[in-house]
């Protein structure tokens, strides 16, 4: 594994900005390759999609602790505990308070109403019980879902009118989940460029191979909620791609310059990425895998990525 680290480093050099850079462009491109999966595996099933799911929330969470967590704390603040355990606290406020401000991934994927989230697709108050009220799932597992019935006398226009609509219905929750996922990319790519940032290539480079294996089923698992809901294979894959390296990638970068500019930063910084990364895991992919009946598979799922993490870990640090 050090000939992996001497060989980035030979190719990258010992910028920790461009590391990042160049690091921010690989889990984007991971995540690329994972929605362009689509074209070979049209129909995943729920039960593998949970299960790959469940691997990716391993992954970030052995992450979180092995290469920011207690890096931040033993390396970067000299044993004291507080700065990267604030950062973790901000982090966690700041995913708290964005899912406020941005729909709820995980209510669009499943339809399920929390009472601690607002209502992110707005139904002017129509009881789904009404003729023409607006699917609660946002049509994302049923391109049929939400539509109503015509009446064969109407005239053609006047339904294609209507069609126009329904369909409009049924692709606006698919792109508040987009922009969802992507407000929860933002963390990764902040957790690359910290890491690089910190100086310590090793535990960057096992953090950016993490976070990119995991870019992999998420990005399927986007293409796929995306694709259910009408949108075209080919045109997702490549949007999926862009709309990750548009957060990713200046993230990394910006996380790089950040830490390597004001060095105190370093351990809030780390805490910061951490605590955003362990909320998405706890607030969006698990409860994710646990509603279609397949806990058992997330579960295992979420181990077998706690090992790949932890052998990562190991043996480039």
């Amino acid at each position: 594994m050090l000939a992996l680290v001497d060989g980035f480093v030979g190719l990258v050099g010992e910028n920790p900005v461009r590391q990042a850079f160049v690091g921010g462009v690989v889990i984007a491109t991971l995540n690329l390759f994972g929605a362009s999966l689509v074209f070979v595996w049209r129909d995943p099933s729920e039960r593998a999609l949970d299960g790959a799911l469940g691997f990716a929330a391993g992954v970030m969470l052995a992450a979180a602790f092995t290469s920011l967590i207690i890096p931040g704390i033993e390396q970067y603040s000299g044993g004291d505990p507080i700065p990267t355990l604030v950062g973790v606290a901000l982090g966690v406020a700041f995913l708290d308070r964005a899912d406020i401000l941005v729909p709820h991934a995980h209510y669009l994927l499943t339809g399920s109403r929390r009472p601690d989230i607002g209502d992110p697709v707005a139904d002017e108050g129509a009881d789904p019980g009404e003729p023409g009220a607006v699917s609660q799932r946002g049509d994302i597992g049923d391109g049929d879902a939400g539509s109503r019935e015509t009446d064969p006398g109407e005239p053609t226009e006047s339904r294609a009118i209507e069609t126009a609509a329904e369909r409009s219905e049924r692709l606006a929750p698919v792109v508040l989940f987009i922009l969802a996922i992507t407000l929860h990319n933002m963390p990764e790519g902040l957790a690359v460029g910290v890491g690089f940032g910190s100086g310590n290539v090793e535990n960057a480079l096992a953090l950016m191979l993490a976070i990119g294996i995991q870019n992999v089923p998420e990005g399927l698992a986007v293409s796929v909620a995306a694709i259910n809901a009408g949108l075209d294979r080919r045109i997702y894959a490549v949007f999926a791609g862009l709309r990750s390296g548009v957060v990713e990638i200046p993230l990394a970068v910006l996380g790089a310059l950040a830490v390597a500019t004001v060095e105190p930063l370093l351990p809030y910084a780390m805490g910061f990425a951490a605590g955003a990364m362990l909320f998405v895991i706890s607030d969006e992919i698990i409860p994710e895998t646990h509603t279609r009946g397949h806990e058992r598979i997330a579960t295992l799922g979420v181990m077998a990525g706690v090992i790949v993490m932890l052998y990562l870990d190991v043996s480039l640090g």
